[in-house]
């Protein structure tokens, strides 16, 4: 799978006439390199002769037209706030699983699943204050998982591929853009194809490893809808030497737990939406070397543009990502949060299945291991959008869950979940005890959870949150 990530775009209109002329063919000596100095363009023209960049956009609309979004009538195709035709990526994604061998699940194999959640959902009321959240438990092919959680990817997608589509407008020298438009506008709409062609390809092969809905820390198919893959099952399993009943039953365990999380902490998906999006709004590119890199594209050939584009934010790619304090301090809180999602999920099905699975702590390092390191969803993420939804402090994370059931009790760890201005940081990972006999202002029968969010419901901002500045007195570990 390629690296490519998402957007390479301008807000440049594709169809802007300058440069633009009709009937010749642009000949004439000098005029057919990249920035060439003998058409009598003025000193520092980037692109060589205007004639021969019509030429090419001319092909390169040709070239466009020709393919169209695969499966979908013109009017059914969607494209995101940042140019990804995710019907597009949908379809390749469903192709590529086919390609592979993707039967529909048995009706035995879909029994078993949907037992297996049912009864994992049933040994989580002893180990956890939350209510059930299932509303459905299924047994999904590969392609039905691409089906019901493309929504999803394209959501958590979206903020950074718009930050990447208006890198180049935003960072691009004055006097390039005067005279680059026509090309950019080019680079947006091919960068859109080529990405969304990238994106289908990519969760098309994460669909081969995934489990269920919930790999990442969050269910992609919405809250309450539970799944597992028989298929993702087995292959979890492989070289464990653990009967398949009992791996099946521990990983339900895991997706019913994250699925109660979400379905009664109604806050917890927007902040990790919002936390994406304070990652993407801390995005910068180093553009030094984009003028002399667009020199060099031969425009008299579209395909060079794919050649140049492919390879993404990287050294040879047209944008190189930088790292800011403001992204850094998202991050941050961004792996805070999935760590403490993962730790309380690890925390409360090992409570829940220690007595009735006799492989449970291996299946739990097993677990561990694979979230700690990079799992699947991770890579393929971290390879489309330049993020990686990784987890890094599980054992803290465990550890602190642990501290606070011992200290409060069941009910008393899981009341901390009532609002993010309760929640540990990163701090209080490196010293739970702390957090654990501390906050004293956020306990107590007189405690009243409506002081920290605004009269409509919405979360208050935290200090120095709002002001343009990169510091949080909470957050920023």
């Amino acid at each position: 799978m390629s690296d490519l990530p998402f957007g390479f775009s301008m807000p440049n209109d594709p169809d802007d006439e300058s440069g633009r002329r009709s009937g010749d063919s642009g000949s004439g000596a000098g005029s057919g390199r990249p920035g060439g100095g003998d058409s009598g363009m003025p000193d520092g023209f980037p692109f060589g002769d205007p004639q021969q960049m019509a030429n090419m956009l001319r092909q390169f609309a040709d070239m466009m037209s020709s393919q169209p979004t695969p499966g979908a009538p013109e009017a059914e195709k969607t494209s995101s706030t940042s140019g990804i035709n995710w019907d597009m990526a949908k379809n390749i994604a469903r192709h590529a699983v086919s390609q592979q061998g993707d039967p529909s699940v048995p009706p035995a194999d879909y029994a078993r699943v949907e037992e297996a959640l049912r009864l994992a959902d049933l040994w989580l009321d002893q180990a956890t204050d939350l209510p059930s959240g299932l509303q459905t438990a299924q047994a999904w092919s590969r392609s039905e998982w691409i089906e019901k959680t493309m929504n999803s990817w394209a959501q958590l997608c979206d903020p950074l591929t718009a930050k990447t589509v208006q890198a180049m407008g935003q960072n691009l020298p004055e006097e390039m853009a005067s005279v680059a438009g026509p090309l950019l506008g080019m680079i947006q709409q091919m960068g859109g194809m080529m990405v969304g062609q990238q994106a289908g390809q990519a969760i098309g092969e994460l669909a081969q490893e995934v489990i269920g809905t919930t790999d990442i820390g969050l269910p992609l198919a919405g809250e309450g809808n539970a799944a597992l893959l028989p298929s993702g099952v087995a292959r979890f399993g492989e070289g464990l030497e653990i009967p398949e009943d009992e791996v099946r039953l521990y990983l339900a365990a895991r997706e019913a737990a994250v699925h109660r999380l979400y379905s009664h902490v109604p806050w917890l998906r927007s902040h990790v939406s919002r936390l994406v999006e304070e990652y993407a709004a801390g995005m910068s590119f180093d553009v030094s070397g984009l003028e002399d890199k667009l020199g060099e594209i031969d425009i008299t050939n579209p395909e060079a543009l794919q050649e140049a584009m492919s390879g993404g934010m990287g050294p040879e790619g047209l944008l190189q990502p930088e790292d800011t304090p403001q992204q850094k301090a998202a991050l941050t809180r961004l792996e805070t949060t999935l760590a403490l999602i993962e730790g309380w999920v690890a925390t409360v099905v090992s409570s829940a299945v220690a007595d009735r699975l006799p492989q449970s702590g291996a299946l739990a390092e097993t677990t561990r291991r694979r979230r700690a390191t990079g799992g699947p969803a991770e890579h393929t993420f971290a390879a489309l959008v330049g993020l990686e939804l990784r987890p890094r402090r599980l054992r803290e994370a465990g550890a602190l869950w642990t501290a606070l059931e011992e200290a409060r009790g069941v009910e008393g760890r899981d009341a901390v979940w009532q609002h993010p201005d309760l929640m540990p940081t990163g701090d209080d990972l490196t010293d739970p005890d702390a957090f654990v006999h501390g906050r004293s202002e956020f306990e107590g029968p007189d405690f009243d959870i409506s002081s920290l969010t605004e009269p409509d419901g919405s979360e208050k901002p935290k200090p120095g949150e709002g002001s343009g500045g990169d510091e949080d007195d909470r957050d920023g570990e």
